[in-house]
């Protein structure tokens, strides 16, 4: 019988969802992606760092990185790898989770403080006990070209995408039937998936449930330097903040501490940031940064899931045509792929037939047993 499935969010993840449906042919039906902003200007997949890594902690976050790697690969990856930088007290992590990662297949290196300066003779090593560089498989890419890459298939492919704010859920029973939208039309559905990204709170009330996912306020600094650094990866400083090379510039951010993140702040980017916290510990990391001009900024939205830092995929937990692909943290750019095709798998399939998803389901929220990814950035 055919199948009318509505999406609500068409960013990277719901258009992954919805490319990877309409190109299985076990589809009967139609696929509906309601979007509330076609032109992404807000978009997190617009305003993101947009970058790929495998040195996670949890198996199920590397494989879903592993099986994203060809799509990064095949828009333009800059494949230059991730280096976490550790202090004494945080060598212990470090290699626990890089003990996971090469169980994983995870091409990655353990360098010492002489070994780091060896490869990067512009690093400052001076509180630095330990290293962890991805030699393959780690990168940046651009995140609304992959986002265009998935919702263009999706489109050739049968997608309809309609631009509008949901409002409300009807609901009877264990089953949605209808997803009604802010202009007062609806839309018949056989099956509902929460893809709202740092608005899937709000999405997943009308679901009746409380989803631990909050929009929390990312920024992102873009700068010049006085020279270039040979060889330069995605660099985790031990001080939180991370930094990358953007073209003949650098890239510049930091997750602020937990009491400071409130959420829904506005998307601004704060300029004391920078100056008051960013620019010090960069001179303090690497010696050309201390002159440097702040180039430009911006902001974007972290899909944040407060309970454990990890996605929730997979069925809603009573209402039997709801599906849920929410709160990735700040990771979700890199695995929609994954969970396009994960999601797709369970709907038309039923199962997980190749990467199994099943740790992420939400049940482990009301079990109150977090899957925490403490590698996040």
């Amino acid at each position: 019988m055919p199948q009318a499935i509505v999406i609500v969010g068409g960013g990277a993840i719901g258009s992954a969802i919805a490319a990877f449906l309409t190109a299985d042919p076990a589809l009967a039906g139609s696929v509906t992606v309601v979007e509330r902003d076609p032109s992404y200007r807000l978009a997190s997949s617009a305003r993101s760092a947009s970058s790929i890594r495998q040195q996670f902690s949890t198996p199920i976050n590397i494989a879903m990185s592993q099986f994203g790697l060809a799509f990064a690969r095949e828009i333009g990856l800059a494949e230059h790898g991730y280096l976490f930088l550790a202090s004494a007290r945080g060598v212990e992590r470090l290699r626990s989770n890089h003990a996971i990662q090469r169980e994983h297949g995870v091409d990655a290196v353990l360098l010492d403080p002489a070994q780091l300066r060896e490869r990067f003779p512009w690093l400052s090593t001076n509180d630095v006990a330990l290293g962890s560089l991805g030699v393959h498989g780690e990168g940046w890419f651009d995140g609304y070209l992959l986002l265009q890459y998935f919702r263009e298939q999706a489109v050739s492919q049968g997608a309809i995408y309609l631009r509008g704010d949901v409002a409300g859920m009807e609901i009877a029973g264990e089953r949605v039937h209808s997803v009604r939208l802010a202009d007062g039309s609806s839309l018949p559905a056989d099956l509902v998936v929460n893809a709202a990204g740092p608005w899937a709170a709000a999405v997943g009330a009308m679901l009746n449930v409380d989803l631990p996912v909050r929009a929390r306020r990312r920024c992102v600094y873009v700068f010049s330097a006085p020279g270039s650094l040979a060889r330069c990866p995605l660099v985790i400083d031990t001080s939180g903040l991370y930094f990358r090379p953007e073209g003949d510039d650098f890239l510049v951010g930091i997750s602020p501490p937990e009491e400071s993140d409130p959420d829904d702040l506005p998307l601004e980017a704060d300029r004391a940031t920078f100056d008051e916290i960013l620019w010090p510990a960069l001179a303090e990391r690497v010696p050309l940064f201390e002159r440097v001009k702040l180039r430009h900024s911006w902001a974007g939205y972290y899909e944040y899931n407060v309970f454990d830092h990890n996605g929730m995929v997979g069925r809603h937990p009573t209402l039997v045509n709801a599906y849920f692909a929410n709160g990735f943290s700040g990771h979700g750019l890199q695995h929609a792929p994954a969970i396009g095709r994960g999601v797709t798998e369970l709907i038309l399939h039923g199962a997980y037939r190749t990467l199994d998803l099943s740790p992420l389901a939400f049940e482990r929220v009301l079990r109150h047993e977090p899957l925490v990814e403490v590698n996040i950035i």
